[in-house]
C-alpha cells in the first residue's frame, strides 16, 4: 500500500462510524483463521511477523474502499468529497483507481529487478500485463504467483500494497476453494473463470486462503518431517575417524583401499563407498509416507553410500546413518587392520547440520573449498545431464508419461508448460533461499519439447 497516497485516508477511519464497518471486513478477512487458532490479532502479529500482518491488515482495508455502505455510501467518495483539498489529483486519481481494483491471482513472468514484471491474471485470463514496480522484483522469481491489486497511476500500471505470495499449496487450495464458492465442479483448468464483479465479492477468499494454508506450513516445519536415507534408515550424520598408525603414510593406506570392490576411487585421496549392485533398499514398512528420503547417485546410477577421504594424518568415513557408520566402520577395520587406530566418531542430526551451517555460512564439510567458477561448470553438467535424462522418463505430474509424449497433445502440451514453470520457479527460490547455486537457463527445454508459446 502507498502508504504516503493513503495516509489521510486510514486516518479518516476514526471519522463517524467507518471503524465499525472496517472491523466487519477485516473479520472477513482474517476472523475464521483467528477464531480456529483462538488467537487474537496481535498473537498473529507476533507469528508471523508484524510486517506480514500489516499486509493482511492492508488487504481487508483495500477491500474495504472498494465497498458501499448505507444509501451507497463509499469511504472514498465520502472523504475526497470533504478533504479533497488536502490529497491533490494525484493521490484523489490512485484513491478512486483502489476503489475500483480487485483482488485476483497473478503468474509473474520477465521480472526485471527494480523496475518491472510482466503478470498474467489466472483467473479472468487475458494477456500478460506490464507491472512497474521497484521493491517486489527484488524477491520475486520467475512464475511465481502473487494475489495482488493491479491499479492505473499516472499512465502505468502498478501494485497495490496488499501482495500476497502464494505457494503451489495455496494456489492448490484457492482453486478449490473458488470451484465450491462457485459450485463448479473441477474440470480439466487448473484455475475456473470468474469475472470482475464476482472477484470483487471473494477478496476474503484469498486473505483466508493464504493465512490458512501459511499456519498450517508453519506448524509442519515446526513439527519437521521425518528424514531417512535411502534404505529408510534415520537420517543421522556421522564422521567416522580413524587416526593413522606411527609410521603409516597415506599411500599405505591407498593401496590396501584399492582392493576393496565397494570403494570406487575418485583420487588417490578420495573413495566413494558404493551399495553392491545385487543388494535391495531396505525401507521398513512403518516409515511414515510423508516422511523425505535421501538418495545419492553415480552418473552410472550406482547408489552412494557414503565417502572415504584421506585428510592429513586420518582417514575420514562420511555416511548418513547409525547403520551405514556401524557398516562401515567394520569394512575398513577389516581392510586396514594395524594401519589404522580406534576410530572416533562425530554424530550430528540434520537440525544440527543446518544449525552448523547457519552458523559457518556453509555446509559443514572437511572437503577442500571448490572455486566457484568451478562448482558452476560441474552443477551445470549435472542439471544437463539430469533435465535430458528427464525428458525421456514418466513424471507422476503429467499422467505417468514422459514429457515428449505429453507435448504431443494440445491438453498434454499445457500440463508440461505447467510442470515445468513449477521446476524453474522451484530452482529459482532454492537459489535465491540458498544465496548460491547456479543460475540455469530450462530455455532449451521448452524448445525442445515445442512449447516455447506457452513460456508467457
Amino acid at each position: 500500500m502507498a502508504a504516503d497516497e493513503l495516509t489521510g485516508l486510514i486516518r479518516y477511519l476514526g471519522q463517524d462510524d467507518w471503524q465499525d464497518r472496517f472491523a466487519e471486513v477485516l473479520g472477513d478477512h482474517i476472523g475464521p483463521a483467528l477464531e480456529a487458532g483462538d488467537i487474537t490479532f496481535e498473537d498473529l502479529a507476533e507469528m508471523i511477523g508484524p510486517d506480514v500482518a500489516m499486509t493482511l491488515w492492508g488487504c481487508a482495508f483495500e477491500d474495504f474502499l472498494g465497498q458501499d455502505w448505507d444509501n451507497d455510501r463509499n469511504i472514498v467518495d465520502v472523504y475526497l468529497k470533504r478533504r479533497g483539498w488536502k490529497e491533490g489529483p494525484r493521490n484523489s486519481a490512485y484513491m478512486r483507481a483502489l476503489r475500483a481494483s480487485v483482488m485476483s491471482l497473478y503468474e509473474v513472468s520477465d521480472i526485471r529487478p527494480g523496475q518491472s514484471f510482466m503478470a498474467r491474471d489466472l483467473l479472468r485470463g487475458g494477456e500478460p500485463v506490464l507491472v512497474h514496480e521497484g521493491t517486489a522484483t527484488r524477491t520475486l522469481r520467475q512464475w511465481d504467483r502473487i494475489a495482488a491489486r493491479l491499479v492505473p497511476s499516472d499512465g502505468k500500471t502498478i501494485l497495490a500494497g496488499g501482495l500476497l505470495a502464494c505457494s503451489r499449496g495455496a494456489c492448490e487450495d484457492l482453486a478449490a476453494n473458488l470451484y465450491r464458492a462457485l459450485r463448479k465442479r473441477r474440470g480439466k483448468a487448473e484455475f475456473p473463470k470468474v469475472d470482475t464483479e464476482t472477484l470483487r465479492e471473494l477478496a476474503p477468499m484469498f486473505t483466508l486462503t493464504w493465512l490458512f494454508r501459511t499456519l498450517e506450513d508453519m506448524a509442519r516445519q515446526m513439527e519437521g518431517p521425518a528424514l531417512f536415507n535411502g534404505d529408510g534408515e534415520d537420517l543421522v550424520f556421522h564422521e567416522v575417524c580413524f587416526p593413522l598408525a606411527k609410521g603409516v603414510t597415506q599411500k599405505k593406506v591407498a593401496d590396501a583401499l584399492e582392493g576393496v570392490v565397494a570403494l570406487r576411487p575418485e583420487n588417490r585421496s578420495f573413495w566413494n563407498w558404493l551399495k553392491e549392485p545385487e543388494s535391495d533398499p531396505v525401507r521398513s514398512s512403518g516409515r511414515d509416507e510423508n516422511g523425505r528420503f535421501l538418495r545419492t547417485e553415480m552418473d552410472d546410477g550406482a547408489i552412494v553410500l557414503g565417502t572415504v577421504a584421506l585428510r592429513g594424518r586420518q582417514l575420514r568415513l562420511q555416511v548418513n546413518s547409525g547403520e551405514r557408520a556401524e557398516r562401515g566402520r567394520a569394512m575398513l577395520q577389516a581392510v586396514l587392520g594395524t594401519l589404522v587406530g580406534a576410530p572416533l566418531t562425530q554424530i550430528m542430526t540434520p537440525v544440527q547440520a543446518m544449525e552448523e551451517q547457519d552458523r559457518s555460512g556453509r555446509a559443514a564439510s572437511p572437503d577442500l573449498p571448490i572455486p566457484p567458477e568451478e562448482e558452476a561448470r560441474i552443477i551445470g553438467q549435472m542439471l544437463e545431464r539430469h533435465y535430458r535424462q528427464v525428458l525421456d522418463e514418466p513424471v507422476p505430474a503429467l499422467g505417468n508419461v514422459t514429457p515428449r509424449e505429453a507435448a504431443r497433445t494440445a491438453s498434454g502440451r499445457k500440463k508440461v508448460a505447467a510442470w515445468l514453470k513449477d521446476i524453474e520457479n522451484t530452482t529459482a527460490r532454492a537459489r535465491k533461499n540458498d544465496g548460491a547455486g547456479v543460475a540455469y537457463d530450462f530455455g532449451w527445454m521448452w524448445h525442445e519439447l515445442g512449447i516455447t508459446t506457452l513460456r508467457k
